[in-house]
């Protein structure tokens, strides 16, 4: 039975993986990977304690603590589809998945914080424009990085049908909370886009980091890029309430109006998914909330 529309629905979420998704509850994730032979092969484990702590209970801690938690779980699911998609036995975790991460985290920030800051800064030298205008900039570049970036992995085929599965998972959950049947025929019917999709969290960092760096006014190059790496935890906070809140009214006109341009992004990470791809969606899907239920009961 459909919940009732004043039922106050679990807020759950996902990643794509390779070919496959990973659907993660309140207590339980669980992953659908599509095998070589085309068999449908499912996990699922218990979440961290941490998730149902005390931590996630506290605004803008509860982000931080989301946010290292989903890097952590993205991972181990992408070793687990890596295997199953490959057909060879991956084993991505230890020391070697945590220098891995501690690389792209920092490639990431060099050149979605640092470098933006650093050609500002320059601007702001050779042109004397105001240090507000230089935030504005900085900003702008940081955006047109992560976009581009988007739009130039999306042409690599793996890449592509990844974000075929990102878009299944969407499609997936909005047909959950929309209370329709969990069908391949049902569920291609709703949106590609969600509201706590962390394409949306990519975009509300750039805005808050715009807003929260022009306040600090003109300093030194080297204090520049000194706060722009410190002051990732608090944007990266204010980000997640901005989304939870945001999730939580989308019913509301102005939410509407303001949750555009997150959804918008979120054509650059998405792809009309096929039958195939929403089945192992609903897979995953399903495989959670029946373990969630067991959980609960």
């Amino acid at each position: 039975m459909p919940p009732m529309p004043t039922e106050k629905l679990p807020t759950y979420g996902g990643q794509a993986v390779l070919e496959g998704v990973m659907m993660r509850g309140v207590q339980t994730m669980a992953i659908a990977v599509r095998a070589p032979d085309q068999q449908i092969i499912l996990h699922s484990q218990p979440l961290d304690a941490q998730r149902r702590g005390r931590l996630m209970r506290i605004p803008f801690v509860r982000g931080l603590v989301g946010l290292w938690d989903a890097l952590a779980l993205g991972w181990k699911s992408l070793s687990f589809s890596a295997s199953i998609a490959s057909g060879e036995q991956v084993k991505f975790e230890g020391p070697l998945a945590w220098v891995t991460m501690a690389i792209s985290l920092t490639l990431g920030v060099g050149l979605f914080f640092l470098a933006p800051a650093a050609l500002s800064q320059l601007v702001e030298r050779v042109l004397g424009i105001n240090p507000w205008f230089g935030s504005l900039l900085e900003g702008l570049v940081r955006l047109g990085l992560i976009a581009g970036y988007m739009w130039l992995i999306g042409f690599l085929p793996d890449i592509h049908r990844l974000f075929g599965y990102h878009g299944a998972e969407h499609k997936t959950i909005n047909a959950f909370e929309a209370g329709a049947e969990l069908t391949p025929a049902s569920v291609v019917r709703f949106p590609l886009e969600h509201p706590r999709c962390g394409t949306a969290f990519l975009l509300t960092v750039v805005v808050f980091s715009i807003l929260l760096f022009a306040l600090l006014g003109p300093m030194p190059v080297w204090a520049r890029l000194l706060t722009r790496v410190l002051l990732i935890p608090v944007v990266a906070g204010l980000a997640f309430e901005y989304l939870r809140f945001t999730a939580r009214h989308i019913t509301n006109p102005l939410v509407k109006l303001l949750v555009v341009p997150n959804l918008a992004l979120q054509r650059l990470t998405t792809r009309e998914p096929d039958a195939r791809m929403l089945e192992v969606a609903i897979a995953a899907f399903n495989a959670m909330r029946e373990k969630e239920n067991v959980t609960v009961a």
